[in-house]
C-alpha cells in the first residue's frame, strides 16, 4: 500500500512538471528573426527582428557620388546566379530590399557605379550574402 502511494505522489509531482514545462513554452511569443514579403515581380521586402540584425552584424554605408560617377565599398556588391549584380538598400530601420546595380569597375574595396540607388542611401556592407540568401531560400525555407 505504501508503495502505491509513493508511486503516485511520484506521478502526481511528474505530471506538475510536465504541465509546468509546456506552460513556460506556449506562453513565451515565437519571434520571427525575418519576416519576406512578396513585392510583385521584383526583389521582396526583407524586415529582421532586431536581434537577427544584431546577429547578423549588419552594417549599412551611404551611397557615395552622383550620376554616372556613384560608388559602394565592394563588400555591398551582391551577385546572383546568373551573374547579375544588385545591392541591398535599408531605406527604413531593420527593412531591406535588393536593388539593382550596374557595376562599371571594381578599384580595390570600392565598387564604381554608372546605375544603382540614390546617393546617400544606405547599403548593406556586412550581412549582405545572408540577406540574399534568406531572400531566395538557401537554408531557411522560405
Amino acid at each position: 500500500m505504501r508503495r502505491h502511494r509513493w508511486f503516485f505522489v511520484g506521478l502526481a509531482v511528474a505530471a506538475l512538471a510536465l504541465g509546468a514545462c509546456s506552460t513556460a513554452k506556449t506562453s513565451t511569443p515565437k519571434v520571427e528573426a525575418i519576416t519576406i514579403e512578396e513585392q510583385g515581380d521584383g526583389p521582396k521586402l526583407l524586415t529582421l527582428s532586431q536581434k537577427a540584425a544584431e546577429r547578423l552584424g549588419v552594417e549599412t554605408s551611404p551611397v557615395a557620388g552622383s550620376g554616372m560617377d556613384m560608388s559602394i565599398p565592394y563588400a555591398a556588391v551582391v551577385y546572383d546566379a546568373k551573374g547579375d549584380t544588385w545591392t541591398y538598400v535599408n531605406a527604413q530601420p531593420l527593412v531591406f530590399q535588393r536593388a539593382a546595380i550596374t557595376v562599371d569597375g571594381i578599384d580595390g574595396e570600392v565598387a564604381h557605379l554608372s546605375a544603382g540607388p540614390p546617393t546617400g542611401t544606405p547599403v548593406v556592407t556586412t550581412g549582405a550574402a545572408e540577406l540574399y540568401g534568406a531572400e531566395i531560400g538557401v537554408g531557411g525555407g522560405h
